[in-house]
């Protein structure tokens, strides 16, 4: 590697090494002197008289309404809005983030008229009565949000990149993790973006800034999962982390990302595509930069890296290591990471902004710190707090973390916001509410141990600090709520997946074993010809998803028994099997594949085919005649419906074949869509509820949401037509533009056809809304249907 290079990157790195050692320096005599301790305790004796309130008793007479044992995030939005905190709550939430990420000074009159519009419209939208709570964090929710700003095709980019990081995602590390920090981080740097726009932005402007945001955000992302998280865990072998970290390192100090090379071993194909993903992603940052500040990008990542590396390297059994040597690091790293994301945006140099950066990031990573000090030390990591719960009674020279974590605050407040009083309250605010938060986690007895540890060389300081953790109220954050009220989500909805895909799986075995059709007693030649190749069509490998949803809807959605329904399942099989057998007679689609194998007119002939096709759907009407245990006349009408269903599916196909080598319009292929596919989901979906005895309304939005459904799988198939794996589809790929096939691709073109894929999902997700029962697994299956790959 260059010499000069690798000097320039060493001098950017000692510079902010020196200027880390200059800003510890003086954070350690304020330690030593105390002299932080008077500050910070007439700052917490103004700031208590507006969060220690009267006492229970006399709050009666105040008329101060009591914070209730809430459970939920929409709770306590209505409960703040309710007693009339929801405004202060947000402000002081907004003004730290504006603080945190954005490095901004809550005195400047532009940051506070800001803060006061961000406000406003997140108190407006919080409070206009949505009832489902999980509705804003869905995928139908932030696609929504980008047609409002015309940004779709980079939304589903996104989403299709966090879809596919997760699946990367190997063993050893925690893929919800990292999708969850890739989520915080693109939402920062939009958020940097769109508070840099100016005034009267054009909308076409703004677009194309929140774009690049996006694809700026989850790029620099990357960096978390991909080498942070990577070389933190244990997927990696010595050997490969020193090999990878040198990759990294080279291409920081050159510019240029190197040749991966040969990589053998367990790991080849994860690190092919890791190294793959994050040259496509530092290409992507390196080209959206200016000339001016490329430099400061360069050095600012390579301090980040350098710092990181510097503290992975550390080992906890080491007692030798400084105070410098533990501090400097964390204060670079945590400074870096933040600086990183301006100079990413190619925002203008802010000296203020930088200075106030600089000096903030370690506070946020000593609360970080001590939240997670038992979870670091179980794993080995060497941070401030472990490595002084290891070797405080060894070392007596050994700075508490916890009061330099004071000596911080108190310098942020005096010395880099000028003891404004609105930045005094909100710091302290969250330093208060960070210990209340690990108080009510951690339970009392531990938190009074830690404290005994941490806190015992100030015993003055240290009962005032604990007496606002007991009795201080209106501390708490939103970021902090909707983080969790996230965490609660994803963790919920992982586990509805996982149930959700092994009950298909235990549905799908229980329906391929009661599907096969013994033969007849007629005419025993030919009706073991026609049974034999039913049941070879019947057995493919065939996704069941008309019966599976037929058996959620019946059993989950309304109770229904689930032996009883067993005909009902398998006559949804045999309709969509004689289907399919019609679909690739050389009459129609000439098909030789289906379901992973040859088609049964290639196997048999065309005339057994059809044969064995009508044979199915008869005995599909069998099957529905035989549903014994429902009301005579519910069955009969529920026969009607499937009829009238399989007279439209009919029409469908005649369309289809009808509109062969012939243009068709976005509308007459999304009536064609519907007839040949969403009546097929309307119907599993119907039949059941016909069977349940629903209401009419409830009917009408299950229609609605099949309708969708049923069209946003059909975008989907054509867009694995073109772009599927053939072995995982089962089938050729191309058929449609060989056979000349009017397509949503072939129409719209795969970006267009993809936005209309999720215009249809949303308006499917909507209709969810309107059925007042358990249907979640409607929505895994919605979310399967688009996602799948097969």
């Amino acid at each position: 590697m260059n010499e000069k290079l690798i000097k320039n990157a060493d001098k950017s790195y000692q510079l902010a090494e020196h200027k880390a050692a200059q800003y510890f320096q003086s954070l350690y005599l304020q330690v030593i002197e105390r002299s932080y301790v008077p500050a910070l305790t007439k700052d917490i004796n103004v700031w208590k008289q507006n969060h220690i309130h009267l006492h229970p008793l006399l709050s009666i007479f105040s008329g101060r309404k009591n914070k209730p044992e809430l459970q939920g995030y929409s709770n306590y939005i209505r409960w703040l809005d309710y007693t009339g905190k929801l405004d202060n709550y947000l402000d002081r939430s907004i003004s730290y983030l504006f603080m945190r990420d954005l490095g901004k000074a809550l005195d400047a009159s532009d940051t506070r008229i800001k803060i006061r519009q961000v406000v406003d419209h997140l108190k407006n939208s919080l409070t206009k009565g949505r009832e489902e709570e999980n509705e804003s964090f869905s995928m139908a929710a932030l696609f929504r949000w980008a047609q409002r700003e015309g940004i779709e095709t980079t939304m589903i980019w996104v989403l299709d990149k966090l879809k596919t990081v997760a699946q990367n995602i190997p063993d050893g590390m925690d893929a919800e993790h990292a999708q969850r920090k890739l989520i915080k981080i693109i939402a920062g740097v939009i958020m940097h973006v769109v508070v840099e726009m100016e005034e009267g932005i054009s909308p076409l402007d703004r677009k194309r800034r929140l774009e690049k945001a996006m694809r700026l955000g989850y790029s620099y992302g990357l960096t978390y999962p991909f080498i942070d998280d990577l070389l933190d865990s244990h997927v990696l072998s010595d050997v490969e982390k020193n090999r990878y970290t040198q990759l990294i390192r080279t291409t920081l100090i050159t510019g240029t990302v190197p040749e991966l090379g040969e990589w053998d071993g367990k790991n080849s194909s994860l690190i092919h595509y890791i190294h793959s993903e994050l040259r496509e992603a530092y290409e992507y940052i390196k080209a959206n930069q200016q000339a001016e500040t490329l430099k400061a990008f360069f050095d600012q990542s390579y301090v980040f890296f350098n710092s990181q590396e510097v503290d992975r390297k550390k080992d906890l059994s080491n007692a030798n290591y400084t105070n410098e040597e533990i501090y400097v690091p964390v204060i670079l790293k945590s400074a870096s990471s933040r600086l990183i994301v301006r100079s990413v945006i190619s925002a203008p140099e802010d000296e203020g902004f930088d200075n106030r950066t600089f000096y903030y990031g370690i506070y946020n990573q000593l609360a970080d710190d001590f939240a997670d000090m038992f979870d670091d030390r179980k794993e080995g990591a060497v941070t401030p707090y472990t490595y002084y719960l290891t070797y405080h009674d060894k070392r007596s020279d050994l700075i508490n973390p916890f009061e330099l974590y004071w000596a911080v605050i108190s310098h942020l407040i005096h010395q880099v916001y000028q003891s404004d009083l609105k930045t005094c309250e909100v710091i302290l605010d969250r330093a208060i509410n960070g210990l209340k938060r690990f108080k009510e986690r951690m339970g009392t007895p531990k938190y009074n141990e830690v404290m005994e540890l941490f806190a015992s060389g100030n015993p003055l300081f240290n009962r005032l600090i604990q007496k606002m953790v007991d009795k201080a109220d209106d501390v708490d954050f939103f970021d902090k709520l909707l983080r969790d009220h996230i965490m609660t989500i994803l963790k919920t909805e992982r586990q509805e997946q996982d149930d959700f895909l092994k009950e298909i799986d235990t549905v799908r075995n229980q329906i391929n074993n009661g599907l096969k059709i013994n033969s007849g007693d007629h005419v025993p030649l030919i009706d073991d010809l026609i049974t034999d190749a039913a049941n070879y069509s019947l057995f493919g490998d065939g996704k069941r998803l008309r019966p599976i949803v037929a058996w959620q809807i019946a059993v989950k959605g309304y109770g229904l028994n689930p032996t009883a329904i067993m005909p009902l399942l398998k006559s949804l099989e045999y309709m969509h099997t004689a289907s399919l057998i019609f679909d690739d007679l050389p009459s129609q689609d000439n098909s030789s594949v289906r379901r992973g194998r040859p088609t049964l007119h290639t196997v048999y002939n065309a005339a057994i085919a059809e044969l064995a096709g009508l044979f199915l759907t008869q005995k599909a009407i069998e099957e529905q005649a035989s549903l014994h245990e429902f009301d005579a006349k519910t069955v009969l009408k529920m026969i009607q419906y499937s009829a009238r269903m399989t007279e439209n599916m009919c029409m469908g196909q005649a369309m289809d074949l009808g509109s062969k080598g012939k243009p068709l319009t976005l509308e007459q292929l999304t009536i064609m869509s519907f007839y040949k596919t969403g009546i097929a989901f309307e119907a599993s979906i119907l039949m059941p509820a016909i069977l349940a005895q629903a209401k009419e309304s409830e009917m009408e939005a299950l229609k609605k949401f099949a309708r969708h459904a049923g069209i946003a799988f059909q975008i989907k198939d054509d867009l694995l037509d073109v772009e599927g794996n053939q072995n995982k589809l089962g089938k050729p790929v191309g058929i449609d533009k060989e056979n000349n096939n009017s397509t949503f691709v072939s129409i719209l073109g795969p970006e267009q056809a993809r936005i209309e894929m999720w215009e249809h999902y949303c308006l499917a997700v909507e209709a969810l809304q309107e059925v007042p029962r358990n249907i979640t697994f409607l929505k895994h299956l919605l979310n399967y249907m688009v996602n799948r790959d097969h």
